[in-house]
Order: structure tokens, then C-alpha cells, then sequence
């Protein structure tokens, strides 16, 4: 799966910081693949904490606007299911020195169902038991979801 990560993805977002961490930036690729998507994400300007994780989704809104990103609305979860289990439900990422690389192949949604809609990392891991998004504390930093071809 790497090398065909390295071919032009469907769709891409650009993740940027909020006002309290404006340093983060990176990229999100969604690449169509037989039976799914293949994400590969690549950031940097994470903050340093106590574990170093944070919570991945995907959520329904179609921007990032508004304070503390309030626009990307809640978690993309078009089968009305429990948490973890919403499509947009993603491993966490794991930072050292501030970046992160994530690779994962989801069935939950084809990149067409995803395009316009957001990607979200919030400031501490997913617990995947809270109801409804895994307590992952506050959204951090955005990107929007758009198609590339």
C-alpha cells in the first residue's frame, strides 16, 4: 500500500491549526481503493503532551470556520451507529517531535462519500467508549476534504 499512497490521491485536505496551536499543518490524502479508501496522513506542529496522541475523524461539516472550528459539526456517521463505529471514526495519531504519519484503510466509506466534508484532530486521544465522539477534548486543527481529479 505505500507505493500506491505515493500516487496522486482522489482527494486531499489541508489541515491547518486553530488560534491555539496555529503551527500545525499537513496533509490528509484519500485514495479510492477496491472495497475502500486508503488514508495517509502527514502533519507536523503537533503539540508535545503527556501521551502524545490525538483523536483522527472525519466529521459532517464542510468547513472548518467558526470558532474552535464549530462549522465541522459532528463526526461523519451516516449509518446512525454507536461510537467507535461511525464511518468517520479513524486510529488515533501518534506524534513525536511534533509530526505524524498514519497510514489505514477503511470500508466505512468510499473518497466520493467523504469529499466536502472535514477532518478533524482534537487535542487528546479518542477513549472509543464516551458516547457520542470518545472525550477527545477540543478540535485543534481542520481541513477541508477536496476532491483532486
Amino acid at each position: 500500500m505505500l507505493s500506491q499512497a505515493a500516487q496522486t490521491p482522489d482527494a486531499v485536505a489541508r489541515v491547518r491549526g486553530g488560534t491555539a496551536y496555529p503551527g500545525i499543518r499537513g496533509t490528509v490524502k484519500f485514495h479510492s481503493r477496491c472495497g475502500g479508501t486508503l488514508i495517509t496522513a502527514d502533519l507536523c506542529g503537533l503539540p508535545e503532551t503527556e501521551t502524545n496522541f490525538f483523536a483522527f475523524h472525519i466529521h459532517e461539516g464542510s468547513d472548518c470556520g467558526g470558532e474552535a472550528f464549530a462549522d465541522s459539526k459532528g463526526h461523519y456517521n451516516p449509518r446512525d451507529v454507536l461510537h467507535p463505529s461511525h464511518a468517520g471514526d479513524l486510529p488515533p495519531l501518534l506524534a513525536h517531535g511534533g509530526k505524524a504519519h498514519l497510514q489505514v484503510f477503511t470500508g466505512r466509506f468510499r473518497v466520493c462519500d467523504v469529499i466536502g466534508k472535514t477532518v478533524l484532530i482534537h487535542e487528546h486521544p479518542d477513549d472509543f467508549q464516551t458516547q457520542p465522539a470518545g472525550n477527545p477534548g477540543r478540535k485543534i486543527a481542520c481541513g477541508v476534504i477536496r476532491a483532486v481529479r
